[in-house]
């Protein structure tokens, strides 16, 4: 009986994933706040700020980067999603199936489900981390790409499930997760950070500043890293979420919001989860490794346990499923469109247990960098597509949503903007060197260029005809 009542609860969640969300549906402020705070406050938190301290980053260049590429993500969440967002009110998914047809949004969504499965499959990496600490658990290094331990295995699989579970009620609940783990994780980043400040030598606020150009951002190199800059830190911080903005996978969440500018509600999870919080994981980090002497091992759930006790250690758990909870939902919904009559719940299962097996594998977590500078790359195309689409095609009096007007299963102008562009991006940093965090800007007018063209000569025949 109890299966059978959980079966008809999850029958009954009704996403809309294939019509606009209906005006009783609509959601204010605060389950966008709470959203956006839990979402970027959590897993990827805790190895992206040790990440800039061994990768060389001195304090100026941190603190001005971050502003900066921060603001032009919330900006870019506001003007470019939102709007959109919010006067379809569609899903990427379904959005993208009238504009490029069938055949392509197969393919771009299986891609896409694979990217998402991958990162969930690292928060939930992160959190194993934290899990194993009581049962005393061998931890993965740097230089793991395998498997460690069978304890790894199981501790992983205990975690996965979880996660599965709670994404397969769907987005109400993600947004009730988020706004009861949310406020609790942000104080215990901030309250860790400030409490191992007098270990490092921080005696007053005055003498902060010193300490981070000193011990903390000392612009010291760990070994086998690359040094980065102002301008790295900028677009890192701007481009990490592309996929979710300018590629536009957010507007299968704002499409639920009153207002466009409810976009703006990115700014609490980029401010606290991507300034602050990736601020006080590298203060932790430097910590770790002015203790260890510059240990290479990394294990985020040790790092905020050394600086927080338990508390720290379950901050590190909650925080990789406030990021994988939606990760999973996302994904969910790109295959749940490729197979529409699935329901959504039953394609998140399977989904999560893919992504839990995927997460056994440390190398997610240890590449977590690189792995979100190329998601973001291989997804930012579709979103160039669709802007183009809801904007620009209009005024060159060409037809928007080709697939659909037209009742083709597939657009070539739109396949073609993709396939291209990423092929551009491969020879830009293979020959001459652009590092894949600066190949996101280049790559959207790349796009962008490619399906007008493709669009105006894709629709000329018809348009001769006076279709």
């Amino acid at each position: 009986m109890a299966k059978k009542g959980i079966v008809q609860t999850l029958d009954s969640i009704d996403e809309f994933e294939r019509e606009p969300v209906p005006e009783k549906s609509l959601k204010g402020w605060k389950s966008f706040l709470g959203m956006y705070a839990g979402e970027h406050t959590a897993g990827t938190e805790f190895v992206i700020g040790p990440l800039f301290v061994a990768h060389g980053v001195t304090a100026g260049d941190l603190f001005l980067g971050l502003f900066l590429g921060n603001l032009l993500a919330v900006l870019s969440w506001a003007f470019l999603t939102a709007p959109i967002a919010t006067r379809f009110r569609l899903t990427l998914y379904y959005m993208l199936e009238k504009i490029a047809g069938t055949k392509v949004v197969r393919i771009y969504n299986f891609v896409n489900a694979l990217m998402f499965c991958f990162l969930a499959g690292a928060m939930i990496s992160v959190s194993a981390t934290a899990i194993g600490i009581p049962f005393h658990l061998k931890m993965p290094s740097l230089n793991d790409w395998l498997p460690t331990t069978a304890g790894w295995v199981v501790t992983v699989i205990i975690v996965g499930m979880a996660t599965t579970f709670i994404a397969m009620y769907g987005y109400n609940y993600v947004s009730k997760f988020a706004n009861i783990a949310a406020p609790w994780m942000i104080l215990v980043f901030i309250a860790a950070a400030i409490g191992v400040l007098p270990e490092l030598g921080v005696k007053s606020v005055d003498s902060f500043w010193g300490v981070a150009k000193s011990t903390i951002w000392t612009g010291r190199l760990m070994p086998g890293q690359s040094k980065f800059t102002m301008w790295h830190v900028m677009f890192f911080a701007w481009f990490c979420n592309m996929a979710m903005h300018i590629g536009m996978a957010d507007l299968s969440i704002l499409r639920y919001a009153k207002r466009w500018y409810q976009g703006f509600s990115s700014a609490v999870g980029m401010f606290i989860g991507h300034f602050i919080a990736w601020i006080a994981s590298g203060i932790l980090y430097a910590l770790y490794l002015v203790e260890s002497n510059f240990s290479m091992e990394f294990a985020p759930g040790q790092i905020a346990f050394r600086a927080a006790g338990v508390t720290g250690a379950i901050c590190v758990v909650i925080a990789g499923l406030t990021t994988s909870n939606p990760t999973l939902y996302r994904a969910g919904l790109a295959i749940q469109s490729i197979r529409p009559k699935w329901k959504t719940w039953r394609v998140t299962l399977v989904v999560g247990l893919f992504t839990t097996l995927a997460a056994c594998f440390p190398a997610l977590m240890m590449k977590l960098l690189d792995f979100v500078a190329i998601y973001g790359l291989l997804l930012m195309p579709m979103g160039a597509v669709i802007f183009m689409d809801v904007y620009v095609i209009p005024r060159l009096k060409l037809k928007q949503s080709y697939a659909e007007f037209f009742n083709r299963d597939l657009n070539w102008a739109a396949l073609l903007a993709w396939l291209i562009t990423l092929g551009i991006c491969m020879l830009l940093n293979k020959y001459y060197g652009l590092e894949v965090y600066f190949l996101g800007l280049p790559g959207w007018f790349i796009a962008s260029l490619i399906y007008i063209l493709g669009s105006k000569l894709s629709q000329k025949k018809y348009l001769m005809k006076g279709v």
